[in-house]
């Protein structure tokens, strides 16, 4: 747990900021708050390209439409969310004209990430968005998402956004100032803890829902974000939003909030993509066989190895690997063979494909080159 920061050369940020941080219960966007991040922001904006990935626009809209819950139907969410959105908007711009700062709204979908033609054009856009000097505020587009095209929560989505750009650092600002060992709010024992190597399970088992009336997600999600963020390696910190010049302190190394460590070998962008933006359509369960030979010596996936498939997938799509024992997710890669396919010639040899099939289009159900091994 003792990892030194590596902040010294950070010229490209993200940093997410929670509901419960710039919205009131009953009240909508609390211009003081926005105002105040927007200080930080700005404060540390020289020679730095900045990404903000903000919540908000449904709690936002709740306000506006006086519901006292937030909605369960999934027409009830869109509609606050396309009410709270534009007014969120409106804070934020006028939050960051005080500092000459111009503002660009960009507003992704499960399905934006999960193409890869999409993902890439979402990439550029960004890119493009921050060479012109805008800094580009980021949210899930919650007015036409759906459940099957949900990132879900906008701490999973900021570590996306964080490995879509090749970001240099990750900011969760939430309401709690790190990770705790419990909740702080009813445990005098709770610990925080300055930075964590590893999300381990023993970190996970850490983890308790902080969320309010307008919010989703927890410390859990957060536990996922890093996960993600360390794997494309990228450091994050978890930190209060709530501590004035928060962002400045951080980049200076100081010990504020928790730090997650990145992992040394980093996922290229590809291979990001296959583990993290893809939503799987399949399983594959493999033996005990194929899980040594990903796992241990580096191999591709051999329809030997397959003694279950689950779903319908079209060849060339993302499917999971996992554990024939405990379904332990092993992995994710492109398949390539359809599901159909692939239940005629699980358990053969690579020499028995043609025979089962009648032709054979590739050697391997997964190449290596197409696979990511958690």
């Amino acid at each position: 747990m003792g990892t030194r920061r590596q902040l010294g050369r950070v010229r490209r940020l993200v940093v997410k900021i929670g509901s419960g941080l710039i919205t009131a219960p009953d009240k909508g966007p609390d211009a003081r708050r926005i105002g105040a991040l927007a200080d930080d922001i700005a404060a540390v904006g020289e020679g730095r390209e900045i990404v903000i990935v903000s919540s908000g626009a449904i709690a936002t809209g709740m306000a506006r439409l006086g519901l006292p819950a937030r909605p369960r139907s999934i027409p009830e969410k869109q509609a606050a969310a396309a009410v709270g959105q534009s007014a969120l908007m409106w804070h934020y711009e006028a939050a960051f004209k005080r500092h000459g700062i111009q503002v660009g709204q960009v507003l992704l979908t499960a399905q934006d990430i999960g193409d890869r033609a999409r993902y890439l054009n979402a990439r550029n856009t960004l890119l493009a968005l921050l060479r012109f000097g805008v800094l580009p505020i980021v949210n899930e587009n919650d007015t036409v998402a759906v459940e099957e095209i949900k990132v879900g929560d906008n701490d999973n989505l900021s570590a996306l956004v964080a490995g879509l750009i090749d970001a240099d650092l990750l900011v969760l600002l939430t309401d709690v100032d790190g990770l705790y060992t419990e909740d702080p709010a009813v445990s005098a024992a709770a610990r925080k803890l300055d930075s964590v190597d590893e999300v381990t399970g023993d970190i996970e088992r850490m983890a308790w829902s902080g969320t309010g009336a307008g919010s989703v997600g927890g410390m859990a999600t957060k536990l996922q974000a890093a996960q993600k963020a360390a794997a494309s390696g990228v450091p994050m910190v978890i930190g209060s939003g709530r501590h004035e010049g928060v962002l400045a302190r951080i980049l200076k190394g100081e010990p504020v909030g928790t730090y997650f460590a990145p992992k040394a070998d980093r996922l290229g962008a590809r291979k990001r993509w296959i583990a993290f933006a893809v939503v799987p359509q399949g399983r594959l369960r493999v033996d005990a066989g194929a899980l040594e030979a990903l796992t241990h010596r580096k191999k591709s996936l051999l329809p030997s190895g397959i003694v279950h498939i689950e779903g319908e997938f079209a060849a060339g799509e993302v499917v999971a690997v996992v554990a024939q024992g405990d379904g332990r997710e092993l992995g994710r890669g492109l398949v390539n063979f359809d599901a159909g396919e692939l239940r005629k010639i699980r358990g053969a040899k690579t020499r028995q494909i043609e025979e089962r099939l009648g032709y054979r289009s590739a050697d391997e159900v997964i190449h290596r080159d197409n696979l990511v091994v958690f």
